[in-house]
């Protein structure tokens, strides 16, 4: 099970070390846009109880940068399946189903982390103060698993190019600027905070910002992203089994 996890891995690995350059580079911009815009710009005129509106900001980005990055990491295996057949190779190939979908997602959390390492250098240089602990970076890994399965699963279930950007603007857009990123959920009404609530990104960004003010994560978001994560995994492995019968 381990070599065949290692070589699903393995596969992506040498994919994204031969563009490794370009990865970094672009997962620069965004967030170096959204610092200067945020924290230089209007961060000065805000003030926050836990510090400074950049410290709050971070946490926030961070959560918002591993879901995209996570999902979008595993999106080419709806174009493996649907266009260029490639996925095929896998399903008669001696590998289990199992590691299929965990090699999978293994590489989308390295390509978020490594996005995250690049937003936490640029926060540091743009002031930021944060508190980091193996906490912290579970947390992270955690939400890069969960986004990554979610992706995995619509790479299996979307038939459609177009039908997959319509989960990125009826999913991933609403939780980027609902989910506690930008500003606390707690100021949202109350039937629609009670809905935030649910989602997996709103408990990410309260650990990370909790866990970088160094405060104690809350055990239940904690409960809830492993769930998430195990749910997720689920019916992952249960959409790829179907195409395997």
């Amino acid at each position: 099970m381990l070599y065949d996890i290692w070589t699903v891995f393995w596969r992506d690995w040498i994919v994204l070390k031969r563009r490794l350059t370009k990865f970094i580079l672009s997962r620069m911009v965004a967030p170096l846009l959204y610092l200067i815009a945020f924290g230089w710009g209007l961060g000065r005129s805000i003030t926050v109880s836990s510090g400074t509106y950049l410290d709050f900001l971070v946490p926030g980005i961070l959560a918002l940068n591993s879901m995209n990055i996570s999902f979008n990491s595993v999106i080419p295996v709806h174009a493996e399946r649907i266009y260029h057949k490639s996925l095929e190779e896998y399903l008669v190939a001696p590998i289990r189903p199992t590691a299929f979908v965990v090699g999978k997602v293994l590489a989308a959390v390295l390509r978020g982390l490594i996005s995250s390492a690049i937003i936490l250098a640029l926060a540091y240089g743009f002031g930021a103060a944060l508190a980091l602990s193996p906490l912290f970076l579970l947390v992270l890994v955690l939400n890069c698993v969960i986004f990554a399965e979610i992706g995995f699963i619509a790479a299996m279930k979307i038939e459609t190019y177009e039908e997959m950007g319509q989960v990125n603007t009826y999913v991933l857009l609403p939780m980027s600027f609902l989910c506690g990123t930008f500003f606390s959920a707690q100021a949202l009404p109350d039937l629609v905070r009670v809905f935030i609530e649910v989602l997996p990104l709103t408990h990410t960004s309260v650990l990370l910002r909790t866990l970088a003010g160094g405060g104690a994560g809350a055990a239940l978001s904690f409960g809830v992203l492993t769930l998430y994560a195990l749910g997720c995994f689920w019916l992952a492995r249960r959409s790829f089994l179907q195409l395997t019968r």
